[in-house]
């Protein structure tokens, strides 16, 4: 049985280089990062992988991951549901919460490697795309799920995908402020978007089955600073016993003996915006079963089948256990990132300084 303590101050460095390499080692030529050699791309994973490049050190391959975003820009801001071997896979849609993403991860690089031109370079490419999913908001603030390519916008709402764009939208802020871009819209639609998670859970899943079973419905709010404070800790309390399995992680649905590596990792990111520390690094311990020799982790266990499933190693799943690892031990000036709400925090030279040590 694997069990890996990580805790403020502890980042083993050599035992996730093989998952940093694995990321690195799956990137295609043109800088897209697919799930698995020869696997599709989707934006969103791919900038999660991006992230996790950065906090391995590897600066040039992540910006190459961000410049294929730049390269392959629709006119109108967005990228499409999925590519494979440079060609688009899924053509049918724009999905609002895959095209806002890239402010995260943006915003995660700068974080890190505080490379301003960098930043100045790609903001273009963020702004469009922000502009882009601005157009797809509701009434109610609301964020509409995606832009069907022959049907228009879809008019309904996820909670996951929402609030992953409200944290989107916070960062995309807080590189418009760092390069004096004034754009008072963005964050009036933040706030209206905040408005619409917390007050009116009628405006979502209103055309489809709700999405309360899987796992990242009930803890993202909390992931992505939606839900805060005290509220935080007791709504991670309020369904801990429907996901969490002990000793082994967090499933991704209630009704389904299945436990996924990436979920697990989002969840330990939760647990410590909700103050719940030594939750977070226990529950982080005991994801290293599912590690292969590689350095890569499998995305997940049936454990009433005592089975790994499916036969995949995702680069963004090892993107999420280098995420989780850096939040629990403050390696990077990112870790905060999902740890708690932010705006453009003061220097961290020293910080950034030691870290850079490590990777010499």
């Amino acid at each position: 049985m694997t069990r890996l303590y990580v805790s403020m101050g502890f980042y083993p460095v050599e035992y996730f280089q093989d998952t940093v390499d694995y990321i690195a080692n799956t990137q295609t030529s043109d800088g897209a990062i697919p799930w698995f050699e020869g696997g599709l791309m989707d934006p969103w994973d791919h900038i999660e992988s991006a992230m996790g490049l950065t906090i391995g050190g590897r600066y040039d391959e992540a910006k190459q991951a961000y410049y294929w975003l730049r390269d392959h820009q629709l006119p109108n801001g967005s990228w499409l549901a999925s590519y494979r071997a440079g060609k688009v896979e899924d053509g049918t849609r724009a999905e609002s919460n895959f095209v806002a993403y890239i402010a995260t991860g943006v915003w995660h690089y700068y974080l890190v490697t505080r490379d301003r031109d960098f930043l100045e370079g790609i903001w273009p490419v963020v702004k469009r795309a922000i502009d882009f999913v601005l157009c797809l908001q509701g009434p109610q603030g609301e964020i509409y799920w995606a832009e069907d390519t022959t049907k228009g916008i879809q008019q309904d709402s996820l909670i996951t995908g929402c609030s992953s764009i409200y944290k989107s939208f916070e960062c995309a802020l807080n590189i418009a402020t760092t390069l004096d871009m004034q754009v008072p819209h963005w964050a009036l639609a933040r706030t209206r978007l905040g408005n619409a998670l917390r007050q009116h859970p009628e405006c979502f899943d209103r055309t489809w089955d709700s999405k309360s079973r899987f796992a990242m419905d009930w803890f993202y709010p909390v992931l992505t600073s939606v839900v805060s404070g005290p509220r935080a800790q007791q709504h991670l309390k309020s369904r801990w016993d429907d996901f969490v399995v002990d000793g082994l992680g967090s499933r991704c649905v209630d009704d389904e003996p299945w436990i996924t590596v990436a979920e697990s990792c989002e969840l330990v990111m939760a647990l410590l915006a909700a103050g719940e520390y030594q939750r977070a690094v226990q529950l982080f311990s005991w994801l290293h079963e599912f590690r292969d020799t590689d350095g890569a982790y499998w995305t997940g266990y049936v454990f009433r089948d005592d089975t790994l499933w499916p036969l995949e190693k995702p680069t963004w799943t090892a993107a999420a256990i280098l995420l989780a690892a850096d939040a629990l031990s403050n390696v990077t000036p990112a870790a905060h990132l999902f740890r708690q709400e932010s705006t453009v925090l003061a220097s961290q030279d020293t910080q950034r300084a030691n870290y850079s040590k490590i990777f010499e």
